[in-house]
């Protein structure tokens, strides 16, 4: 890790994943939490204010604009901190155009603190080989540039864990205002209450479930996972 704090700003328009992404970046040693922008508007005003943001953490949908039109006009302003693109995007196009644009890393939701910090991690080792100054020769750029292109083995699920079921537990918790059981979530997605429960309860290990007890009626009290994470 740097010995330089990682100065972080997010930019998220969604309350909850924005206090899901400042609670991990807090958890990460290296990194401090610069503020939150809900808007491309804010966010460049708190940009223009703190010329000592080291890092910016960018969703592409934007209530006033798109993620891409952002980085667009914080380049054009001659604000040349470093990105990380953190949204659920996954068209090919913009992609090409968040790399085209100088977007370090990208990071797919839904994701666990594991996923997140290994990019964090990645990052600090990229700044950390920069950090020398003076000149380079091409093995020194190349592996520079391999830091960020070589996933860490901490964003790998536990053994027999799906990313696509992980997906469906997460998108059903996402979208319901209401706590759910793993029988509801099972019923949902297609799976068995046992898997169901064992990826509900992985989110709530990783802090992205908040288990609760539902009373009523004449049966056992039952566990229920209400989505608390990015």
């Amino acid at each position: 890790m740097s010995a330089t704090t990682v100065r972080v700003l997010i930019v998220e328009d969604e309350e909850l994943s924005a206090q899901a992404h400042a609670a991990y970046v807090r958890r990460t040693s290296g990194f401090e939490v610069a503020g939150v922008a809900r808007s491309s508007v804010e966010a460049i005003r708190l940009l223009r204010s703190q010329p000592d943001v080291h890092l910016v953490l960018l969703d592409m949908n934007l209530p006033d604009g798109h993620g891409l039109g952002l980085l667009r006009a914080m380049r054009a302003e001659g604000l040349l901190c470093d990105v990380i693109a953190v949204t659920a995007a996954r068209d090919v196009e913009v992609v090409k155009r968040a790399v085209a644009q100088g977007v370090v890393l990208y990071l797919l939701k839904p994701f666990t603190y594991a996923g997140f910090r290994a990019k964090l991690d990645q990052y600090a080792d990229y700044r950390d080989r920069l950090s020398g100054g003076g000149s380079v020769g091409q093995e020194e750029v190349d592996r520079m540039l391999g830091v960020l292109r070589t996933a860490h083995a901490s964003t790998s699920l536990p053994k027999g864990m799906s990313s696509d079921t992980l997906r469906e537990v997460t998108t059903e918790l996402r979208e319901r205002v209401t706590p759910r059981s793993a029988s509801e979530v099972a019923q949902a997605i297609g799976a068995s209450r046992v898997t169901a429960r064992r990826y509900l309860e992985y989110l709530a290990a990783e802090s992205m479930a908040e288990r609760t007890v539902r009373y009523g009626g004449s049966g056992r009290p039952e566990v229920e996972y209400r989505w608390n994470g990015a």
